[in-house]
């Protein structure tokens, strides 16, 4: 029997269960939206992207447009429908979130290799393959049963998401378009502020009431995403270096940097919708219209989304998970994305990813596959399987993560710069023959994969 089981419709899922057909196996994909809802989403779409419509960095030379690019070429259902659906962001890969989760969930209904289940899933077969793939917002019942296979406490973190605001209604001839240093033209809505409008701004923010966190003991903030808000009250000035950080900025008007500028970054092709960029929060709702409304060019704001927050759950994947996304204890069962504590789509999509790949060919009865180690692939799999086991955190890739070059290869690169673009260079080197070599490696019938 060659059927692979994927438990969640979201990015990893879906990549899983693609990859997984594409190599030959039978997949059942299930996903309990609409049966059963989240906090956090809107639809029953697959893929629905709930927190940003970034993919974040697509400028060569840095680590998320080395990971994107490895699963471009790796042929991800994913990155396919990035390409797509693509809006204006700068060097930013963004999308249409709403074309973005069509063309995906066209695509795996589409596939004669994948039967799509709409039903909750509570407990786990232990004799068919089987990936875990249902994020941070993992259901109770799902999640005690995760608990129960890996034999850990639950871990989480808080996340949140950004507002999103109506186009038409911000005032253009305040916001200015700009991208910081030039970089993508005009793709970003800013509106600029001066101290004083920024010091007013400020102690609202601080001053505004949260949505209380009822259910849970304690609030472990992932340092990636915080909320506005927790944000401000590390000091004064702290969102001036942050996500308000003007520098790379002119007004038009005055020829110069503001003092503090909000960012806004459109959300889909037809431009009606823009983001607030890092502004994530748990404030009252009324309360987000009442201090947003604070940002010059926002007065008459119409919101389409209120920030939120929710829970992300995740594992302790090095206790549990080899760096195929295997089980160590049994081997049947995969994880696949957030929930292994990796942070980010991207992240995410290159979890689903390995974790289809390898759930085939245990279907298969070939070995199973280690991305290369000089692979942005392969450094998120080594740490998610090799991380210090206390107090594991989520991870985004980072530089940091890859493997350092050689002594030999780096001399003479005394810019980070050029020393980051030689990496990627090597990386995605030997990406390319991995992946023509890999799949024929005990497994003749996978190498059509690399062309389908």
């Amino acid at each position: 029997m060659n059927e692979v089981i994927v438990i969640g419709g979201g990015l990893a899922g879906v990549e899983a269960a693609w990859q997984a057909a594409r190599h030959g196996a039978r997949v059942r994909l299930y996903e309990m939206r609409p049966v059963v809802q989240t906090p956090a989403h809107r639809t029953d779409k697959l893929a629905e992207i709930v927190c940003s419509n970034s993919l974040k960095s697509d400028e060569p030379g840095t680590a998320p447009y080395l990971l994107k690019e490895e699963l471009r070429r790796a042929g991800s259902i994913v990155m396919q429908a990035a390409t797509a659906t693509r809006v204006p962001a700068g060097a930013a890969l963004a999308v249409d979130r709403h074309q973005f989760a069509d063309y995906i969930t066209e695509q795996i209904k589409a596939n004669p290799n994948i039967e799509l289940v709409r039903e909750e899933v509570s407990t786990i077969a232990p004799d068919v393959p089987t990936i875990i793939a249902t994020g941070p917002l993992t259901s109770d019942s799902l999640t005690k049963e995760i608990m129960r296979l890996t034999g850990d406490a639950q871990l989480y973190f808080y996340d949140a998401i950004a507002p999103i605001v109506a186009a038409d209604s911000i005032d253009q001839s305040i916001a200015f378009r700009a991208a910081r240093y030039g970089k993508g033209g005009d793709d970003y809505l800013n509106c600029p502020m001066d101290p004083e409008q920024y010091a007013r701004f400020y102690q609202a923010l601080v001053e505004a009431k949260s949505v209380p966190l009822h259910r849970f003991e304690d609030t472990h903030w992932f340092e990636a995403c915080l909320p506005i808000e927790e944000l401000a009250r590390r000091g004064v000035d702290t969102l001036r270096f942050g996500p308000m950080k003007p520098v790379g900025l002119y007004d038009p008007r005055t020829g110069r940097e503001p003092y503090a500028a909000v960012q806004l970054r459109q959300e889909n092709l037809m431009a009606d919708a823009y983001s607030l960029v890092g502004f994530q929060n748990h404030l009252r709702y009324g309360e987000q219209a009442r201090v947003l409304r604070l940002i010059p060019g926002m007065e008459q704001a119409e919101f389409l989304q209120f920030g939120q927050i929710h829970r992300n759950t995740y594992i302790n994947a090095p206790q549990v998970l080899n760096a195929g996304m295997q089980m160590r204890e049994r081997r049947s069962i995969f994880f696949a994305g957030q929930i292994t504590g990796v942070e980010g789509y991207v992240e995410s999509v290159a979890m689903g990813w390995l974790a289809g790949v390898n759930a085939a060919r245990m279907t298969a009865g070939v070995d199973l596959l280690q991305a290369p180690p000089k692979s942005a692939t392969g450094a998120l799999a080594r740490y998610v399987s090799s991380a210090v086991k206390k107090n594991y955190q989520p991870v985004n890739i980072t530089f940091a993560l890859l493997e350092p070059l050689a002594q030999d290869k780096s001399r003479g690169l005394k810019r980070k710069r050029d020393r980051h673009a030689l990496q990627v260079e090597l990386a995605l080197k030997e990406w390319d023959e991995w992946l023509q070599t890999v799949f024929t490696q005990g497994a003749p019938a996978l190498a059509t994969a690399l062309t389908v």
